[in-house]
């Protein structure tokens, strides 16, 4: 009969045909036969299942088999002994060089008929110790998932005892040198397959055999955390991690973290590879693995492997957001990344350019994964704008990428930075921060947080970039008996001359504290300004002078000389004068106090008030251009006791384009003085400025810094409990109290008061109005007579004798920024500019400063973006902006610097003399010497650090590059099912790059 079966399958008939012949000698086969036509049988259905070269002929040989082995047992049994398996196992079947793949998927075949037969036992101690042979030779994934499939469906054969943990740990070797070959999708998901199956045994075995789980997960991490393998384990064993049960994952973490045995290298390499994880298609609670190890490592204060494995593989976790199959995990790994990675934003900043991309390719694939995930994203991006802002020209593309999802509130946002920080205390991750290799390009240094200290930061680096004052305080001699001051002096020393991309001011920060200040808590940078200043004022006021280099000028007579020589340095940078009159409505005495001033702090006026038509209009131009308009009825106050100017006539076409006005007290019987507006402005011919025409400051509905400081220069009546105490009528009587500016520092200072207490909430609120800021500012200064003659005779414009008032003309350099809705929380950044007299139009000549041309002023000059160690270029259109686009970034502080002018042309001069304005400023000798030795340390710090940095970069796992998924994403646009990238997106390459 076997000769016949031969004959049928070897015969070139159709296979119908064949299939009648096959099926006859099947039927004859169950019939009673001897012993040797069994065994004849059995050979050629062996034959045919193991060397057949079609499935057709395999398909035949295995129903034989079946047929015989259930028809006739004893002579199946007697075949099927543990020496022919032996062979089987160890030599294969078939000729040399053709040995059969299917040796394995026999033997399972079988099995089933010897089940219950004697040599069952001695069978299955043979496939015990053979499977084990097998697994150590490292088969393919396709023969280790025939080992699995036979171990599951006949578990006697699962190796015991201690050969069981060894099996597991081979089985897990095994799996680690998977690797798929092809890239089309049919082959790939049966390599998942495949691999599905020998994860599967683990799972078996370790439920019947906990004890097995523990060896198995120290196998496993000898695999990842292994510096000397060439080739990156499979991603595959992802697969191992996912049968773990949970319960088992504190004290698995803890023993990994705790173990000394395991270097830095080694546990940064095996947080790597389990991070690309991600990519795995199958892995069920791989991203809580992740995240339970980075807690792990952050719990032991493993701060340096945490910061090195984000900042290497954030941007590949973010790419596979971009998958539906593994966006859940890739999600859940990419929030606690970020959300922990709080010292620096580093890791955020590397998502940006990436972040508008993936928005749009979720928006396209409009499904509900694509929806949450959009949600989820959105709330994470706003979790990092609130924790690092001062970055508008960053955030701009991301911020309009994300503006249609919702927006999380404030304590949403706390809570989630406050639940998965690495650390409470922030001085653990000091030295840490910053991570900058090189200097910032713009060549400016930044200033390294210190733990809240951002409000002391920009006011720092606001200081430095007043020219004029920084190099004051550089020329400071030796030995100037004014400790904080030469504090200070160093600092700005360190700024200009270190190499270090950011200095610690840590020496000045201590030295100017003020006492009430919390540590550790966000303060008032206005606060901490005004107790700076005067900190510095007193100290110098004391007696201990340091402002030795200011000699006599030839055109200063011994007036000016005593009034400047006794001034400090603060107070000729930052001084001012203030007249306040109050005047009795009913007896119409007037009386006044002048006071000294270092700044100007600015009320925000009711939002029912009209502060451009009001009493008081202060002449603003601004480069763009913005100049505020002419009251609409300049005559409406003449009734009152105050004197109105009069607005320029119509027909006064010499007249410049912005009308200035002024305020004063009319004496009884003095008429209104009319000032011709081409009196008291900046001729056009000669200030190019106004030339650009006039244009409101502001659109109507919201404010100007003119606005505020209209409101605070405006009249303001004293009645009902605030009645004046009039000394002339020796009652409280009604009153009207006004404030003129009587001497305009060399350096304006202007707060925005926009911290007000809430008596409701008991808690100080923020005003989040958008404040226009110009760039060039006219303020209107009462000054006395002679003054205002002087400066006609020095041909100064802006003064009209007898008038009274002048125009004093001050250039932006600083904004401020507070970014939050509280003072006592969110984030202060600075904008900066260097504004100085240098340049064709700004040097004195025959004692009469020019004015800087606006091209100079405005275009050429840079704008600087400091926000703590970070510095970059930026413009004025960012400082205009950043409201409108980040509605809690707004501004707060403003320094202007003063054009040369009457009043300040004689400081001008007197430091152009003294060699501060141009040229560097020399420095002693000691702090030369401390600035060089730090620039050497730094450089043997950089050397260290760079060889300490190769060694973890070349610790960290190779994997594909993840830009590739975005790149796909944005030029293919052909589908691949639901294996691909969001809709839309992918090809029949896709996801062979998202598992591998």
């Amino acid at each position: 009969m076997d000769k016949i079966l031969e004959a049928v399958v070897m015969s070139s008939y159709p296979n119908n045909v064949k299939q009648g012949l096959v099926r006859r000698v099947i039927e004859a086969a169950k019939q009673p036969m001897d012993s040797e036509q069994c065994w004849s049988m059995l050979e050629l259905s062996t034959k045919l299942y193991l060397t057949g070269d079609t499935k057709y002929k395999r398909e035949i040989g295995k129903e034989v088999l079946e047929v015989y082995g259930h028809y006739h047992p004893e002579e199946f049994e007697e075949f099927f002994n543990v020496r022919f398996l032996l062979s089987l196992l160890q030599e294969g079947y078939g000729p040399l060089g053709k040995r059969s793949h299917y040796v394995l998927d026999y033997i399972q075949l079988g099995l089933q008929f010897v089940l219950e037969s004697p040599s069952a036992n001695s069978i299955f101690g043979l496939l015990r110790i053979e499977v084990l042979r097998k697994v150590c030779e490292r088969p393919s994934p396709k023969q280790c998932a025939k080992i699995s499939k036979l171990l599951t469906q006949h578990p006697q054969c699962i190796p015991t005892g201690k050969h069981q943990l060894l099996f597991c740990q081979q089985l897990i070797r095994c799996i680690g040198q998977f690797q798929c070959v092809s890239e089309g999708e049919e082959e790939i998901m049966e390599f998942l397959e495949q691999v599905n199956k020998v994860s599967g045994l683990l799972q078996r075995i370790w439920r019947t055999q906990t004890s097995a789980i523990l060896p198995s997960l120290k196998e496993l991490f000898t695999i990842i955390s292994s510096t000397e393998e060439q080739e990156a384990p499979s991603n595959a064993l992802a697969s191992v991690v996912q049968f773990v049960p949970l319960e088992l994952m504190d004290g698995v973490i803890r023993n990994l973290t705790n173990d000394d045995s395991i270097t830095d290298v080694q546990m940064m390499m095996a947080i790597g590879r389990m991070i690309d994880w991600v990519s795995w298609p199958l892995g069920k609670n791989i991203d809580k693995w992740i995240i339970a190890l980075l807690k792990g490592l952050a719990a032991v204060k493993k701060f340096s492997i945490l910061i090195e494995v984000t900042l290497s593989k954030i941007e590949k976790v973010f790419s596979k957001l971009l998958y539906p199959i593994v966006r859940e995990g890739a999600l859940s790994v990419l929030q606690y990344m970020l959300l922990s990675f709080q010292h620096s934003h580093e890791a955020f900043h590397l998502l940006l350019p990436h972040i508008p991309r993936l928005v749009a390719s979720l928006k396209k694939e409009d499904s509900n994964s694509a929806t949450s995930s959009l949600e989820q994203l959105a709330e994470l991006i706003h979790c990092m704008f609130f924790r690092f802002s001062g970055f508008p020209d960053l955030y701009e593309p991301v911020l309009e990428a994300v503006k249609a999802l919702p927006i999380p509130n404030e304590d949403r946002i706390k809570h989630l930075l406050g639940q998965n920080a690495w650390t409470s205390q922030k001085n653990e991750l000091a030295s840490f921060y910053p991570r900058l290799a090189s200097k910032s390009e713009t060549g400016k240094i930044g200033l390294i947080n210190l733990g809240n200290t951002c409000y002391m930061n920009s006011i720092i680096q606001s200081l430095f970039m007043a020219s004029d004052f920084r190099h004051s305080v550089l020329n400071l001699t030796e030995g100037n008996s004014q400790p904080l001051m030469t504090k200070l002096q160093w600092l700005f020393a360190f700024l200009e001359h270190s190499q270090r991309p950011a200095i610690s001011p840590e020496s000045f920060l201590s030295a100017s504290w003020p006492p009430w200040f919390t540590p550790g808590a966000q303060q008032d940078c206005s606060e901490y300004l005004k107790y700076l200043l005067d900190r510095l004022h007193e100290e110098e006021k004391t007696g201990k002078r340091i402002y030795q280099k200011l000699k006599e000028s030839s055109l200063m007579s011994q007036a000016v000389e005593h009034h400047y020589l006794n001034k400090t340095l603060i107070e000729k940078m930052f001084g001012g004068k203030m007249m306040t009159k109050i005047r009795c409505l009913k007896c119409l005495n007037v009386s006044s106090r002048e006071e000294a001033f270092t700044d100007l702090s600015l009320a925000f006026p009711p939002s029912d008030r009209n502060v451009r038509g009001g009493t008081s209009v202060l002449p603003v131009e601004e480069i763009g251009p913005q100049f505020i308009e002419p009251p609409e009825n300049a005559g409406q106050l003449m009734g009152s006791p105050w004197i109105q100017r009069k607005a320029p006539m119509a027909s006064d076409h010499a007249a410049p384009s912005v009308s200035v006005e002024t305020l004063g007290f009319q004496e009884p019987g003095e008429a209104a003085n009319p000032i011709r507006g081409n009196d008291v402005g900046v001729d056009a011919a000669k200030d190019p400025l106004s030339t650009f025409g006039e244009q409101a400051c502001a659109p109507k509905d919201s404010r100007s810094v003119p606005d505020l400081i209209n409101y605070f220069l405006s009249p303001e009546r004293l009645t009902a409990e605030n009645k004046y105490h009039c000394e002339k009528c020796a009652s409280l009587q009604d009153a009207e109290k006004v404030a003129e500016l009587t001497e305009g520092p060399h350096y304006l200072i202007l707060t925005l008061l926009r911290f007000s207490f809430d008596p409701r909430t008991m808690k100080r609120k923020k005003i989040l109005d958008n404040v226009s800021i110009p760039v060039v500012l006219k303020l209107p200064i009462l000054a006395a007579p002679e003054k205002t003659e002087e400066v006609c005779r020095r041909g100064k414009d802006g003064a009209v004798p007898g008038s009274g008032f002048m125009t004093v003309v001050y250039d932006l350099c600083s904004v401020v920024v507070h970014s939050g809705i509280s003072s006592e929380s969110g984030h202060y950044y600075c904008y900066s500019r260097e504004c100085t007299d240098t340049g064709p139009h700004g040097q004195p000549r025959d004692g009469v400063p020019k004015p800087a041309s606006d091209k100079q002023l405005d275009f050429e000059i840079q704008w600087y973006l400091f926000n703590d160690t970070r510095v970059s270029f930026s413009s004025f259109e960012s400082v205009s902006n950043v409201t409108s686009f980040f509605p809690k970034d707004t501004a707060y502080v403003l320094f202007y610097r003063q054009r040369p002018g009457w009043q300040s042309c004689l400081l001008h001069e007197a430091l152009a003399e003294a060699g501060h304005l141009h040229g560097e400023p020399s420095l002693h000798k000691d702090l030369m010497e401390a600035i060089s030795k730090d620039n050497i340390l730094f450089l043997q710090e950089q050397e260290k650090e760079a060889r300490n940095r190769a060694a973890y970069i070349s610790a960290l796992p190779k994997s594909p590059l993840w830009w590739r998924d975005l790149d796909r994403d944005k030029d293919d646009d052909s589908s691949s099912g639901g294996c691909s990238p969001a809709a839309g997106g992918g090809g029949s390459g896709s996801f062979h790059g998202l598992v591998f």
